[in-house]
């Protein structure tokens, strides 16, 4: 980790060193956003390029491929220190909540799967909860890369709840009443006081639920890259459709649940006074 911490120094040296000083604090936020999000970007690189050459009939499936090709870069990274055995504590967590979430929508008709694989349960091909997991690689890196601060950060229990309330109502809402719009307003009102400061050169700050707006437009950008490459289709929907918009309020609240999951991990970044960030 230490090599990973000096690669990232020099490197933000470099930045700094030849460009002007805001142009390089914006493009430092952009290197440092890409290399918190090397997991995710890398399962997004697999597949694209392998909808682009995966021949008919190969004798692996694509999906297969998506799913050595995840364990590969897993792997990768905890060998080579650009994760920690904490951060894959928080990983294996979001592989096991998405992975169930993904049983069950499938066999609701909420989405489908429509290629074939050896690696595929109920079918779910398992690279699937890798897709998961690497949201919460992201959000376990990006904490320590701009090293973030929470704060005022609202009682642990109630961000639990909540949590579990959002997590629950993803299932329950094909049965009973669809709650997402209180959920909304409970996001703002639970975390709209708190601040995330963050370090690029210097410290900045951004309320969450703002981030987490910003967040869920990127994740559904990420997801269209799924639905317009055929690797997984909405009910609904044709191959090769954009997702819906309405996919980006799924995501923003989803990300309740994957911010809540690494903090049962990792609680240090957690303040109950507010903050005082330089602007």
């Amino acid at each position: 980790m230490n090599q990973t911490r000096s690669l990232e120094r020099g490197l933000g040296k470099w930045v700094r060193s030849a460009l002007p000083h805001g142009f390089a604090e914006f493009v430092m936020f952009g290197l440092k956003q890409a290399w918190a999000c090397l997991f995710g970007g890398l399962l997004l690189v697999a597949v694209i390029f392998t909808n682009a050459i995966w021949p008919e009939g190969a004798l692996i499936a694509r999906y297969d491929a998506l799913f050595a090709f995840a364990v590969i870069i897993q792997t990768a990274m905890l060998l080579f220190r650009l994760e920690t055995w904490r951060e894959a504590k928080v990983i294996a967590l979001f592989h096991a909540t998405g992975t169930a979430m993904e049983f069950f929508k499938v066999s609701a008709g909420s989405w489908a799967y429509p290629e074939e694989a050896v690696f595929m349960v109920m079918g779910v091909p398992l690279f699937s909860g890798f897709m998961y997991a690497s949201v919460g690689s992201y959000i376990a890196r990006v904490i320590r890369i701009f090293d973030m601060q929470f704060a005022p950060y609202p009682p642990f229990w109630v961000t639990v709840l909540l949590a579990v309330a959002i997590y629950v109502n993803f299932f329950a809402h094909h049965f009973i009443w669809d709650i997402r719009l209180a959920l909304f307003a409970a996001t703002v009102l639970i975390y709209g006081c708190t601040r995330i400061t963050f370090t690029v050169g210097r410290t900045y700050w951004m309320p969450l639920p703002v981030a987490a707006f910003l967040a869920s437009f990127f994740l559904w950008v990420a997801e269209n890259v799924g639905t317009l490459t055929g690797t997984w289709v909405y009910a609904g929907s044709a191959e090769f459709d954009w997702a819906s918009i309405s996919k980006m309020g799924s995501w923003y609240l989803l990300l309740y649940v994957s911010f809540v999951t690494v903090t049962l991990v990792i609680r240090d970044p957690l303040r109950r006074s507010p903050a005082r960030p330089d602007r």
